[in-house]
């Protein structure tokens, strides 16, 4: 298990960026340590370190099952994340456009104001 929390630790930090994760690391606390290992293990270690699909992809799969399932509070992160995982703007769209077909309108709408913002923030242009 050692490994997949290593790799795991290695993959965050690559999408997410050192800052982020040690923001969190540094917030850890006995309580929620369970919770962060499993996450560092599952999430990061198996899903997002397998190589069958590229992580562009899974951010795209990711910030559309966010939108679609109404967890907005990690989409800015997400978003954030995608000039590591080369997801660009316009394919972050089509994602939430996809989100607006097959899930709804108004999720689609809160994901795209919470990613304009954030990319507002980012000085990115759009």
């Amino acid at each position: 298990m050692q490994d997949r929390f290593e790799a795991g630790m290695t993959v965050r930090r690559e999408v997410l960026g050192d800052a982020h994760v040690d923001r969190a690391e540094a917030a850890r606390t006995a309580f929620d340590t369970p919770f962060q290992t499993m996450i560092t293990e599952g999430a990061w270690g198996t899903l997002w370190a397998d190589d069958t699909i590229s992580r562009r992809d899974r951010s795209l799969l990711t910030l559309a099952l966010l939108a679609a399932t109404g967890n907005f509070e990690e989409i800015p992160m997400h978003v954030r994340a995608s000039r590591n995982t080369g997801a660009t703007p316009d394919e972050i769209m089509q994602a939430f456009l996809h989100v607006a077909v097959y899930a709804g309108v108004p999720k689609a709408n809160h994901a795209i104001k919470l990613a304009k913002q954030t990319f507002t923030e980012l000085g990115v242009a759009l």
